[in-house]
């Protein structure tokens, strides 16, 4: 049976400064002289993101002052050594800040998700002293990375890729096409998963480091999407795409196992991105049920609404204890799969009750654009989907409980 690990070393003692939620305390040292906290970056997130929300959501196009500012403020390179520019801070400090832009515009949270925990986290722990030296500190102040695995014929079952990168002497030919790749079209570098030997299957798996300007590599149509519309989801095509084999990042043939350790923690982030998106949500709709008079009272007073709201806040906390259980477990360096897929699932749940309960709370407002309750409900549905879906969830969930109760 799972036992809560009292034993887990407190990585709230370490490079913070100021008490967050559950009096986690934070702090982002930025070339030795810059200090933000979740204070900072909330206020960031309601002056500086806050205004552009729905102007990039009906344009589909993440504004470049936003970019920018993220860089500024160091929200890009939060895991990255200060040796290499960025703040030095942590995997959890990571997560809260992803949670923290989340309730603002989730599609912003999302590009700071893949780039910490994917892209510099990959780059950080894989990359020779050369590669980390050339791309650390462009990725930590002014150049956003993408990672390139989903194709058309392989989702789920994501190592049935086609992609393939065949040996020439010192380099290699890369041929195929990939999907719904977030953040493709400002990448400057792309992680990208091919075959280097088809004959060994996925163990045949490699990653590669391709930069945008490479000959060959190609920014398919940008998707037209339900929700997330301002953070870029492009096809990238790879037409005789020659990378030197000092691009390869790790080993050759290791890219799946790459995979499976960045996607696992991945999806802790994508836990933290549905629990802000319904934090921020929920934060629109109560005040709204505490002004809204009918019958002569408030309709935060009827004991029905007051049931289902403290429903749902009982909910997020739920989720939001299960995020951070997944994040300090990882921080640690002991097992979390379990509890990342729990995390993960159960936030993407709770974000679709929450937005749907908050959009019937406020009524006829609540399902316009004058309000920004339809585009949480609209960005949420991605949470069942990327980064595993919630069958792939619960199908990891039973095949570990069965593997704990075996031994």
């Amino acid at each position: 049976m799972m036992q809560v690990r009292h034993d887990v070393p407190d990585i709230c003692l370490r490079k913070f400064s100021l008490t967050g939620p559950y009096g986690i305390l934070i702090k982002y040292p930025w070339r030795s002289a810059w200090r933000a906290s979740l204070h900072t970056v909330e206020k960031y997130a309601q002056e500086r993101v806050a205004p552009l929300v729905s102007e990039m959501d009906e344009n589909s196009s993440m504004a470049d002052e936003v970019i920018k500012s993220l860089f500024e403020l160091g929200l890009m390179g939060i895991e990255i050594s200060t040796e290499y520019g960025g703040t030095g801070s942590s995997f959890f400090s990571s997560v809260l800040v992803i949670e923290e832009l989340a309730k603002v515009d989730p599609s912003v949270a999302v590009l700071c998700d893949i780039q910490n925990t994917l892209i510099n986290t990959l780059m950080s722990n894989l990359g020779t002293e050369e590669q980390k030296a050339k791309y650390l500190p462009r990725l930590a102040t002014d150049m956003i990375g993408s990672f390139c695995l989903s194709e058309a014929g392989s989702g789920s079952d994501a190592f049935a890729m086609k992609t393939k990168a065949e040996k020439h002497k010192d380099y290699y030919i890369i041929n195929g096409s990939k999907m719904w790749i977030s953040s493709a079209e400002h990448a400057g570098v792309f992680l990208v998963l091919a075959n280097a030997d088809v004959s060994a299957g996925y163990r045949g798996i490699t990653c590669f480091i391709v930069d945008r300007d490479t000959e060959g590599l190609e920014i398919g149509k940008k998707e037209n999407k339900l929700g997330l519309r301002a953070s870029s989801t492009c096809a990238v095509n790879f037409d005789n795409v020659k990378v030197h084999e000092k691009n390869i990042l790790g080993k050759v043939g290791q890219g799946y196992k790459y995979a499976i350790g960045m996607l696992n923690g991945g999806r802790i982030g994508i836990a933290a991105q549905m629990l802000g998106l319904a934090q921020g949500c929920f934060d629109h709709a109560v005040p709204y049920t505490r002004q809204r008079m009918q019958f002569g009272k408030r309709i935060f007073d009827f004991q029905g609404l007051q049931h289902q709201i403290a429903y749902v806040a009982t909910q997020l906390e739920a989720a939001r204890l299960l995020t951070y259980n997944a994040a300090r477990l990882k921080e640690a360096g002991r097992p979390f799969v379990k509890e990342a897929c729990m995390s993960k699932y159960f936030a993407a749940e709770v974000a679709t009750l929450t937005t749907s309960k908050c959009i019937e709370w406020m009524g006829g407002v609540g399902f316009t654009k004058d309000y920004p309750i339809e585009k949480y409900y609209r960005d949420c549905k991605i949470g069942t989907i990327y980064e595993g879906t919630s069958n792939i969830q619960l199908s990891t969930v039973a095949k570990l409980l069965d593997q704990e109760y075996n031994s």
